[in-house]
């Protein structure tokens, strides 16, 4: 449980940048901050996904909440307007905690009121209730619920519309609405004594997160009626793809809690530290048809190649649910293209992307991680070996964007204006580090997937597939260890393209190290990891770039173009730190005590921003400030992963 006590919740600062997440397991989630001041476009009390895992429309964005003690209103709710917080609810907020889910205590005039709000899993259905706890003998309370609709695409703000059909269908205890015919209709459960229709437009809505990353901020939302509650009992409103009614929230919630529970148990955890991550988790695993795959990102990301086959040990392995991996791997076979795994799955179309060149061969990665954790080698003979194979094959011939093994049986990759590697940054047509030609980790992981396919050739009985695997493997081996010794800087060339070596030191670099099949020479590996340590590793991860070098950028802030300009020229990126650690355990196998320094260096973050998460990215300097995503799936996979590799 992660529990803050008032000196927070009072603090319009610190609560309004602490955000919680709700999440359904199809693509769907709930957001917001702490205060409820909506500071991005994403928070919303239910982003529905209408083709699961994606499609997702956001749409009541908040409720606004007035309590009414003996005939004196009390607004619980906050806002930042032009110029303006109004009202300030969050001045009464006297306790927040995860426990499991969101929940929030008010005390006010002798009330104390307790209000929470979670999702049911498997379904695009938010659940939010109100329960007065403690309040004087005779008082009488009420609580007025007013909801703020949006229905936008969840990258999208809404503006005041006039093709937005604002009447809405009442039954007993449930009102529909239904403001766009292509858009999915939502249903209120509720158990209110009276429902009253308003139907105005709230205006101008700033989000701040979305000023200061240089986007488009304000926004109108209509409310369009108002749902009255007698607190002598609990106020329960139920948001719906479905129709579902009030009296089922009791049901819902036990559910719910009983899931978390099993999650932790199966998990077999001890500490609270990682009981959290393992719920964190649970979060980004979410079905794709009759699979499974795993969100990047909340709360902008969608499903891709790259992030799932990284997260994928971390989230399903280390958890103990190889039923969920086996179902992702599954999944993402049949997507192979031309002998290539997709990049990702945007939102807008169904077709996936594949400009990715390290995407495939994280996905041999994730095999054998597999393999090793159930012995399940039946189902990679029968379903995934021939496709690997394939791929194998495909990488020889070449591929898409130039992917193709040179004579040396080295990977070269490279397509003007594209990005292939995971430093993808692209502003327009400009790419910012387009690394192309031979990178450093991308000979890591084809080494790496040649030695995965050697073993499985071998104990399936492939003879001439095992001999070809090895001299494939051995040959990039020998080229690789010529090519990328930078003997001035005792570390590896980050690319090596044409005669070019490019020096910049990055954290790329310790895949060839760290990797089940390190590539590099042993007598070199140690120089590495203390290269990378000395320049590199911080307290929330590695920097991709050293901080003496002149493109060296130290701050990921400002306008578009300037933070994606600084995505990989310096910012910390917490996934890096799964690698460092494997890495270092292989060459310093004694210090295991460094390791959980190390790893403790998360522990404060997990409070601080995303809530029970771990964010995608952080400044390179000091005090290494969270930015990007708030909850990323392979910065906690990482993390969960080398923690749980020791037991």
């Amino acid at each position: 449980m992660i529990k803050l006590d008032r000196n927070i919740c009072n603090d319009l600062k610190a609560a309004s940048s602490r955000e919680w997440l709700e999440t359904n397991g199809i693509g769907g989630f709930a957001s917001g901050t702490i205060s409820g001041i909506g500071t991005r476009r994403y928070h919303s009390l239910l982003t529905a996904a209408t083709r699961p895992p994606l499609g997702r429309i956001r749409t009541v964005s908040k409720f606004e909440e007035i309590l009414i003690i003996d005939g004196r209103p009390f607004e619980l709710s906050a806002n930042q307007y032009p110029n303006s917080v109004h009202p300030r609810g969050f001045e009464y907020i006297t306790e927040f905690r995860l426990d499991p889910f969101p929940v929030w205590r008010y005390e006010l005039d002798g009330v104390v009121l307790e209000r929470k709000v979670f999702m049911a899993y498997g379904s695009n259905t938010a659940i939010c209730r109100w329960a007065a706890l403690s309040a004087s003998d005779g008082s009488d309370i009420q609580l007025e619920v007013r909801p703020l609709l949006a229905f936008v695409d969840y990258h999208h703000l809404q503006h005041d519309d006039a093709s937005f059909k604002t009447e809405y269908d009442e039954q007993p205890g449930s009102i529909s609405v239904s403001p766009y015919a292509d858009l999915p209709e939502i249903n209120f459960g509720h158990n209110a004594l009276s429902v009253n229709s308003t139907g105005y437009w709230y205006r101008n809505f700033e989000y701040a997160i979305e000023r200061e990353r240089g986007f488009d901020f304000t926004e109108d939302l209509f409310q369009p009626f108002v749902l009255s509650f007698d607190m002598s009992q609990p106020a329960t409103v139920i948001l719906s793809t479905e129709r579902i009614k009030a009296n089922d929230a009791d049901k819902l919630e036990r559910l719910e809690v009983k899931r978390r529970v099993k999650l932790i148990s199966t998990a077999g955890t001890k500490d609270e530290f990682t009981s959290q991550l393992v719920i964190a988790a649970d979060q980004f695993l979410v079905s794709r048809g009759d699979g499974q795959t795993v969100i990047a990102g909340y709360p902008w990301f969608s499903d891709w190649g790259r992030d799932t086959m990284i997260s994928l040990a971390g989230l399903t392995l280390a958890t103990n649910r190889p039923k969920i991996a086996k179902g992702i791997l599954l999944e993402f076979s049949k997507h192979i293209s031309e002998g290539m795994l997709p990049n990702r799955f945007p939102d807008a179309v169904e077709e996936a992307e594949y400009n990715t060149v390290d995407a495939t061969l994280w996905y041999f990665e994730a095999v054998r991680a597999y393999v090793e954790a159930t012995g399940d080698h039946a189902f990679v003979r029968k379903q995934l070996y021939s496709k690997l194979n394939q791929i194998i094959t495909r990488h020889l011939r070449g591929t898409r964007y130039d992917i193709q093994v040179d004579t040396d049986g080295l990977l070269y990759a490279g397509d003007p204006g594209v990005q292939l590697t995971w430093m993808d940054a692209k502003v327009g047509d400009l790419v910012i580090t387009p690394r192309t030609g031979k990178a450093v980790e991308v000979q890591a992981l084809w080494y790496n997937a040649l030695r995965i396919m050697s073993e499985l050739a071998e104990r399936f009985g492939h003879d001439s597939d095992t001999n070809k695997f090895d001299s494939m493997a051995d040959l990039a081996k020998l080229s690789f260890n010529a090519l990328f010794w930078n003997e001035a800087e005792q570390c590896l060339y980050d690319v090596v393209e044409n005669g070019n070596r490019d020096a910049s030191v990055r954290p790329n670099q310790i895949f060839a190290v760290s990797l089940t099949y390190p590539i590099l020479d042993e007598d070199r590996a140690k120089a590495v990891v203390d290269k990378v340590e000395s320049e590199l590793l911080t307290k929330v991860g590695l920097r991709s770039l050293a901080p003496r070098d002149p493109k060296y950028i130290p701050y990921y802030v400002g306008s578009p173009l300037e933070r994606d300009s600084a995505y990989h020229q310096g910012t910390v990126w917490a996934w890096l730190i799964g690698g460092f650690i494997d890495a270092y355990r292989r060459v310093y196998p004694e210090r295991e005590d460094r390791i959980t320094e190390i790893i403790d260096g998360f522990r404060p973050h997990m409070s601080e921003v995303g809530l029970g998460q771990v964010s995608e990215i952080f400044d390179a300097e000091w005090p290494h400030t969270p930015r990007g995503c708030p909850a990323q799936a392979w910065s906690v996979a990482e993390l969960l992963r080398v923690m749980r590799s020791d037991k």
